[in-house]
């Protein structure tokens, strides 16, 4: 505990003891933390993780929770959150820079206001830039790295860099992040002039799509397995594989696979993070049986000590 009291009496941002992490999930679903804070800059950031490091606690660094799914246990050590605290951003003719922990959303909306096309695509995807870089988001085919000038992250030896979008090495929902041990700090994008009105009618579209397409009305997470455009061509996309199965309404405890899009899991109101897994399990069992097809998962599970991995990789396959 001593740890912790000389950690608050640094005053490095919001802070809050034993916070439930399903209070910072779009899932809804997470035990407590032991720490979360809320940083406002990046000296407070890097005094929190050498801090940390050195007293030899587990630290997390989180966005808005949307593609990450929390253990009931919760979290044995410091949440950094990058949200509101941490989202100013500049415009500068075609160029854009924010901080990691803008809304997604907003951001977007800002650009569109400001007569700047790029990030259309991302106006319904509910999480902050930082994120979004770290999957390399995007909807409709679309990636958020296609319009990446630099990023600034902090490195393992507690030093800001900056990475060209060559250096972040997008792929389809990947990037140099899901491996490295940096933290997204900032974000340069480079966008291209449009007609406001335009941008803004294609963006309703998207956001009418949405609303008509998905399961808005649970906590979820969005898109819970990966479609990817080249196995959805041999195939199909994931949630047309999982409503063939048969699956759509399908439940465990208090979670369950959408009967609206069958690539959402929803939390109905009480659901955990044993009964996600549980139905996520089964999902790719009967996949498997079914195409032979190995489901891939967007969804990062975190564990109580920190560990983080894709939810593909907690549990196995039953291939009988």
């Amino acid at each position: 505990m001593d740890k912790i009291n000389n950690l608050i009496n640094k005053n490095l941002g919001d802070i809050c003891l034993k916070e439930p992490l399903s209070k910072h999930s779009s899932w809804r679903i997470g035990g407590p933390a032991d720490v979360l804070i809320e940083p406002y800059t990046i000296e407070q950031i890097l005094e929190i993780i050498q801090y940390a490091n050195l007293m030899k606690i587990p630290t997390m660094v989180i966005g808005n929770g949307t593609n990450l799914l929390f253990s009931d246990e919760g979290f044995r050590g410091i949440i950094i959150k990058m949200g509101k605290n941490f989202s100013k951003y500049t415009i500068r003719g075609k160029k854009a820079c924010a901080e990691a922990g803008i809304w997604t959303p907003k951001f977007a909306k800002i650009l569109s206001d400001s007569g700047l096309s790029g990030l259309e695509h991302t106006i319904g995807i509910p999480g902050t830039l930082g994120g979004l870089i770290f999957m390399n988001g995007g909807s409709g085919g679309k990636c958020i790295g296609n319009v990446v000038k630099k990023v600034w992250a902090i490195d393992k030896n507690y030093d800001l860099i900056s990475l060209s979008q060559k250096e972040c090495d997008f792929s389809y929902r990947k990037s140099v992040f899901q491996d490295s041990d940096y933290i997204i700090c900032k974000i340069e994008l480079e966008c291209e002039f449009g007609e406001k009105e335009r941008i803004k009618s294609e963006m309703r579209k998207i956001l009418d799509n949405r609303k008509n397409k998905f399961p808005l009305n649970y906590p979820n997470c969005g898109s819970v397995f990966l479609s990817n455009p080249i196995v959805n061509d041999i195939f199909a996309p994931p949630g047309k594989l999982i409503e063939e199965a048969g699956l759509k309404g399908y439940q465990i405890g208090g979670a369950q696979i959408s009967e609206k899009h069958a690539n959402f899991i929803v939390n109905l109101g009480n659901a955990t993070a044993k009964d996600v897994i549980s139905i996520f399990q089964y999902i790719r069992k009967v996949v498997y049986q079914r195409y032979g097809l190995c489901l891939e998962s967007e969804v990062r599970y975190v564990g109580e000590t920190g560990d983080l991995k894709p939810l593909h990789e907690v549990g196995k396959i039953e291939k009988k």
